[in-house]
């Protein structure tokens, strides 16, 4: 089995005095993926820098105190590769992929965006870069043997059923018809060729969601977004076993503004045909 768990901290410094450290330590993952670490590794305490047990891969941005990912692994990779060979993004802490044993695992934190602003104009271009770099990693996994799981936070909601409240933001950034619409390319076959996890699992239900506002009563409302995914490629998908979201029992229990979202493979399973 392999055990895979992403996480956006909102900040790892700020997360692992909230109660990041007590779930790490509590983890059955095999691999965790981590987003939006905002700190160099030198800045990290030792027990988070190097958490006992794991082999620590960090991709920090050049930009101080923004995005920043990082994996995690129980086995040592095989490789690891920073950046998705864009020179915009090259030192944006965005992505950071690692070879495992028969797949390759990869962290994510798509921009944000804010409509009307640069923020929306570099969220694009990235998504413009990032498809292509898609779509060839999985060639190259395909001719290999392997399969691709990338995971992350990729903030935008795929659908409908993908956040509370839709029809309020149909015209905000992480849910524009054309960030959605580049979310259906990643997914389709001739194209991205990656497969929803979790949507697979849940396919006719709400949520379940990952992200919810600190402001007001979201989370005890439940008012949240799912936009922190599993996207693998359909041989690797197929041999999901199950799927679930890590939500805190308590708002005062989160350490974060998202929950850890965590699937289960069988790796030696044989998928069921197509």
């Amino acid at each position: 089995m392999l055990t895979v768990t992403t996480a956006n901290v909102n900040g790892l410094r700020a997360a692992a005095g909230k109660g990041y450290l007590p779930w790490l330590a509590a983890t059955d993952a095999d691999v965790v993926c981590l987003q939006e670490v905002r700190a160099l590794e030198d800045q990290l305490p030792e027990a988070v820098r190097r958490p006992e047990g794991w082999h620590a891969v960090w991709a920090p941005a050049a930009a101080k105190g923004r995005a920043g990912v990082a994996l995690l692994t129980r086995r040592e990779p095989e490789a690891v590769r920073v950046g998705f060979g864009a020179p915009e993004f090259a030192a944006s802490g965005r992505y950071v992929e690692a070879d495992l044993p028969g797949v390759t695992v990869a962290s994510l934190y798509l921009p944000s965006g804010e409509v009307g602003t640069e923020r929306q104009a570099e969220k694009e271009r990235f998504m413009a870069a990032f498809l292509p770099y898609l779509t060839a990693l999985r060639a190259r996994a395909a001719a290999a043997g392997r399969e691709v799981l990338v995971c992350g936070d990729w903030n935008i909601a795929h659908r409908e059923a993908d956040l509370k409240n839709w029809r309020a933001n149909r015209k905000s950034s992480g849910f524009l018809p054309e960030e959605r619409a580049w979310l259906t390319r990643v997914l389709a076959p001739d194209d991205g060729g990656l497969t929803d996890v979790v949507r697979a699992q849940y396919p006719a239900q709400e949520g379940p969601y990952s992200w919810w506002s600190y402001r007001g009563q979201a989370f005890d409302r439940d008012t949240g977004w799912r936009i922190d995914y599993h996207m693998a490629t359909p041989g690797l998908a197929a041999r999901c076993v199950k799927a679930y979201v890590e939500r805190a029992a308590t708002h005062a229990e989160r350490w974060s503004d998202h929950a850890p979202v965590t699937a289960v493979y069988d790796l030696k399973a044989t998928p069921p045909a197509a």
